[in-house]
Formats: structure tokens, C-alpha cells, sequence
């Protein structure tokens, strides 16, 4: 992995009020990406050749997989059918990706979470941190893959299977988002509060995403995310 890489703006909420409002400042509004975007670009190009061929080959994989769910549906499409469209073995396949759900429920964002997460401001509300993130994360995949994140939730509503793993691997990320949350809060890594509270974050998210799949995608999903965080800034009143 190649170093961590600084974005040239200055992250949003880094001033020297920790509780600002972390959508606001330049790096979360110079461009309709958002910060998350410019950071995973920026640490791109450092990547090595080997590095760089692994990332264009899980994108290949991907693509090739929304491409033949449009055509033929979510079960029709096999890793065979999968690993002859990205050019690649049925092997290749599986050493990227444990199982078809995840192919469709991956992207080139998540491994890139927990680092931006660790270069948030000391001392900024755990909620403001996440809100952040995982704002950030929204308009990025909304910027760069807008018919991918449809498809994508209209999976996760009528798919029984990508449902499920959906849950499997949301519960994966809050234990790993909620170990950072715990550093730097100066709490044991299996602190009950933090994982409670990162667990109830990433459970909003589920349902705002299921929300927008189940209405057609009529609302803009980054504010029925930001509808889910307004409910939790209000202590959960409703």
C-alpha cells in the first residue's frame, strides 16, 4: 500500500472549532465528488504497477457484473458467465471477491474508509465524524457510479441473498469503524457504548439506502442520508 496521501485542501472541520459542521470547508465542496473522492484519487496515484493492475481488474470484475444483471437478472448471471466478460479466470474472480453479493455490493470506496476516518480532526464528535464519512462516501459513489448505486439498491430490495450479505458486511464495517471511534476516544477497542452507537449509525444507513431502493430512487439519496443523521443530532426525538 502506498503511503497515505494528504489532499491538498484542508479536510471539512478542521478548523479550530472541532465541532464544525464537518460538510462545510473546501476538501467536502471543491468539486461534486466530494473529499472522499479527491483522497482516493490522490492516493491512487501513488499506487505501484502490481497495485494499480489488481484495482483494474476488480473494476473489470464489477462492471462485467452489473452489466449482466441489466441483461439477464441477479441469479441468470454466473461467475463463468462473470469471469469470461472481465477477461479473467473463475478463480481471479473469487480471490477478489468471496461471492457474487459482494461484486454488487463493494466499491473502490471501503477500503479507504477507516484511513479517512483515523485524519479526522481530534477531537470532533464521534457523530460528526461519521456523518462526514459517510456523507462523503454517498457523494462520491452518487458522482462516479450513478446507475451502479441504483442498481445496487434495487438489488439490496429484491434480492433476498444481497440483502443478507448486506447486513453481514455493514455489521463488518461498524466493528471496524467503531475500533477507530474507540482510539480516538480514548476507549477499549470492544467498548459496548461505541459499538452500539457505530452499529446504530450504520443501521440508519441500511434502511435510508432500502428507503431510496424501495421508492424508485424519487428523493436524492445523499438527503435521505443526511435526513438519517438530523434524526440522530436530534437524540432519536421524534
Amino acid at each position: 500500500m502506498a503511503a497515505r496521501t494528504k489532499t491538498p485542501a484542508t479536510p471539512a472541520g478542521s478548523s479550530a472549532d472541532p465541532s464544525a459542521d464537518p460538510s462545510a470547508g473546501s476538501s467536502a465542496g471543491s468539486s461534486p465528488e466530494g473529499f472522499l473522492a479527491e483522497f482516493l484519487g490522490a492516493r491512487n496515484a501513488q499506487l505501484g504497477l502490481r497495485e494499480r493492475k489488481k484495482h483494474a481488474t476488480r473494476t473489470a470484475i464489477r462492471k462485467a457484473t452489473y452489466a449482466l444483471i441489466e441483461k439477464q437478472g441477479y441469479e441468470a448471471a454466473t461467475i463463468e458467465q462473470i469471469a469470461r466478460d472481465a477477461d479473467v479466470s473463475p478463480s481471479t474472480v473469487f480471490r477478489y471477491f468471496a461471492t457474487k453479493e459482494d461484486i454488487v455490493l463493494t466499491d473502490e470506496y471501503d477500503p479507504v474508509m477507516l484511513e479517512v476516518l483515523r485524519e479526522r480532526p481530534a477531537g470532533e464528535p464521534p457523530l460528526a465524524s461519521l456523518r462526514f464519512l459517510l456523507t462523503e462516501t454517498v457523494k462520491a459513489v452518487a458522482a462516479h457510479e450513478p446507475e451502479e448505486l441504483k442498481q445496487r439498491s434495487r438489488l439490496i430490495v429484491e434480492v433476498p441473498a444481497v440483502r443478507a450479505r448486506m447486513t453481514e458486511t455493514m455489521a463488518q464495517t461498524s466493528q471496524a469503524l467503531s475500533v477507530v471511534l474507540a482510539e480516538r476516544t480514548g476507549r477499549e477497542p470492544d467498548d459496548l457504548d461505541v459499538r452500539m452507537f457505530t452499529a446504530a449509525v450504520l443501521g440508519a444507513l441500511r434502511e435510508a439506502m432500502i428507503y431510496w431502493g424501495e421508492r424508485e430512487f424519487e428523493e436524492d439519496l445523499l438527503t435521505v442520508v443526511l435526513r438519517a443523521f438530523d434524526l440522530f443530532e436530534r437524540g432519536l426525538a421524534l
